[in-house]
């Protein structure tokens, strides 16, 4: 088969007709102007910093007083070349309390540095300001023994060196407690607070820890819910060791306190063995009455052992376990406490499981169920949950039982949106069981290009109970880098939950209503500037997106938070253990503007209620950050069931 040249292909072709083609060239002045640039003002020189001030105006009725507040809020981040980053969260806060108009101006403020190297091989954190009594990992590594830290006003350091695993630590403060509802504040006490203490290793396998702990006040709650700090001091030496060996870690741990000129010791173990798809737990424990340590309650008067066993492989995941509990001095629980829980992913966008929880002693039987499904749909996720409790005593028994439905909204990514209902009838100390239902949202939506709407609301009516707690804050972007936020705040209290019926878990107390009722106006400014663009973890020039999220109680641990579950306000919170912020009222928590690529977000568990705790695989999560995106996580605190 012949075929045509290309010169006589090029004969035969038609040549164009119509005007030669010219580019279009459009004259400047008839370009229409872009939109503004929210960094058109970015200043590029120095190193990365961010800065960011709100002020607040607020009015609040608290039972019988009802006052005004006026606070300024501010912080932010500045990289040094050589003296580590430093992260600054402060309040000052002025209030006219009472009917008769008392005035009163407190506030917090926290300045941390983080990342200083010295020779040697030592790397530095140090606080200062409203700061946690520091520690070191082996002492924090407690599963059914939590020994919480204490807030202080005063400063902090925490010294490392990787090399050979040597630590120490101290702080030295004035005690005190956490106030305000938007702008957080902190009421000094009378008493100082001081500790120090060291980490080092002993072989290959071995590493040991010891703290001294000094504290004057005891945090107690008021019959209408509100804690105080009463003149009670303390002192008390927690000394820990550990082995590990692949996959076996055994701890030993030893506290010794004296309240009030009471002496007290405690002694407990701690195993875990990870055995291909199983994990077994098992301990001892030996806790005197009068035990303590810090300001808050801990577990005392005990004595026993525990094993706990779970399972994990494609579809299936169950866990159960077994305590045996007496009372040291005769007068607080005696009996057998076993649990159980069971989950199956049966498709994609189906799972269903439940847990059982029973607990016995001379007179007094109890027991709780949970039974749950989790459907994914294509308007979002569900889940379906029934829980039972019962207790038989000589005085009476009680019967609680409650249907509750928990729905997240498939919304576009940093968006998020939760409903939940509950109804029930819930009995305590052997009285008649009482009808309660429960309401509640949970999420954020933007209402327009600068307007948002983000919080929680929650109603519960009942034969006797009702209240309302809300967070809500709508916030109007006025221009690159102002807003103004409007925030309603309202707690009238809660009801403590029957479905837990843990030995060992600490008393929640019994809130009395109402509580307070607070509105907020708040005028806020933010600006960022730095040779990165205020990038953080990232290099000169990088590209950035954000990361945000919450701090919660995962009341069904289910690991995502429901509209129906409380956050947990005052956490720090680090990312890549440079960056720290503390969460908000509503557990709420940012880092904007950060470098793409992989980082670490990791919460430090300081002002966590007890008995609340955060797994071994929830205190840090690894975070990607594409260009330009709102990457969210939120981080569930738990507690034994």
């Amino acid at each position: 088969m012949a075929c045509a040249s290309p010169a006589a292909s090029a004969q035969d072709e038609e040549p164009l007709e119509g005007e030669p083609w010219q580019d279009n060239v459009i004259a400047e002045q008839d370009l229409q102007p872009l939109p503004a640039d929210p960094e058109v003002d970015f200043d590029p020189t120095g190193l990365p910093r961010s800065f960011r001030a709100e002020l607040t105006a607020s009015h609040t009725q608290r039972g019988d007083d009802d006052f005004s507040e006026f606070g300024l809020s501010f912080g932010g981040f500045r990289e040094t070349q050589a003296h580590g980053t430093f992260s600054l969260d402060a309040t000052l806060l002025q209030a006219d309390i009472g009917t008769r108009g008392e005035s009163g101006i407190g506030g917090t403020a926290t300045l941390w540095q983080r990342g200083l190297y010295l020779r040697g091989g030592w790397r530095g954190n140090n606080g200062l300001g409203v700061v946690n009594t520091p520690s070191s990992q082996v002492l924090q590594e407690q599963f059914r023994v939590f020994l919480p830290s204490v807030a202080m006003a005063g400063l902090s350091t925490q010294w490392t060196r990787p090399d050979d695993g040597l630590q120490w630590f101290a702080g030295l403060g004035r005690s005190g407690l956490f106030s305000g509802a938007r702008v957080v504040g902190f009421d000094l006490g009378d008493g100082n607070v001081g500790t120090v203490g060291g980490q080092w290793n002993l072989g290959e396998d071995w590493t040991s820890a010891v703290s001294l702990l000094s504290t004057d006040g005891q945090i107690v709650q008021t019959p209408v819910g509100v804690p105080r700090l009463l003149p009670e001091s303390t002192d008390a030496v927690h000394w820990a060791t550990r082995w590990q060996r692949e996959g076996h870690r055994v701890n030993l741990n030893l506290l010794s306190s004296r309240k009030d000129g009471v002496d007290a010791w405690g002694l407990w173990l701690d195993g875990s063995l990870r055995s291909g798809r199983y994990t077994h737990r098992y301990g001892l424990f030996n806790l005197e009455p009068d035990m303590a340590w810090g300001a808050q309650p801990v577990i005392n008067d005990s004595r026993g052992a525990y094993y706990r066993l779970a399972y994990q492989h494609a579809r299936w995941s169950w866990s159960g376990g077994l305590d045996r509990i007496e009372s040291v001095s005769g007068r607080s629980f005696e009996g057998w406490y076993g649990t159980g829980y069971a989950r199956y992913q049966s498709s994609p966008s189906l799972a269903y499981g439940g847990s059982l929880a029973l607990r016995t002693s001379p007179g007094v039987d109890s027991s709780s169920t949970q039974l749950f499904l989790d459907k994914t749909l294509r308007w979002g996720q569900t889940r379906l949950q029934i829980e039972h409790a019962t207790s038989h005593s000589g005085g009476g028994d009680d019967d609680s039982w409650q249907v509750s439905v928990d729905h997240a909204l498939p919304l576009r990514k940093g968006r998020r949106l939760s409903f939940s209902a509950a109804y029930g009838e819930l009995s305590y100390d052997s009285g008649p069981a009482e009808a309660v239902a429960t309401v509640s949202a949970y999420g954020g939506l933007d209402l327009g290009e600068r307007v948002t709407l983000d919080g929680s609301a929650r109603w519960t009516g009942g034969d006797q109970v009702r209240g309302a707690d809300l967070n809500i804050n709508l916030a109007w972007r006025v221009a690159s880098h102002w807003w103004l936020v409007g925030s309603l705040y309202e707690n009238q209290g809660s009801r403590r939950s029957p479905f837990i019926i843990d030995p060992l878990a600490t008393e929640q107390p019994f809130v009395t209503l109402p509580r307070d009722r607070s509105l907020f106006i708040s005028l806020r400014y933010e600006r960022q500037a730095g040779t990165s663009a205020g990038v953080l973890g990232g290099q000169p020039g990088a590209a950035a997106g954000s990361i945000s999220g919450s701090v919660f109680l995962d009341e069904n641990g289910d690991g995502e938070r429901s509209a129906s579950e409380l956050p947990a306000a005052n956490v720090t919170v680090l990312l890549d253990g440079r960056y720290a912020v503390r969460t908000d009222s509503q557990g709420e928590f940012e880092f904007p503007r950060v470098a793409t690529g992989a980082h670490t977000v990791q919460v430090i568990p300081d002002n966590l209620p007890l008995p609340w705790f955060l797994a071994e695989d929830g205190e840090s999560r690894a975070i990607e950050v594409r260009v330009r995106d709102a990457t969210r996580v939120d981080i569930g605190a738990r507690r034994q069931r």
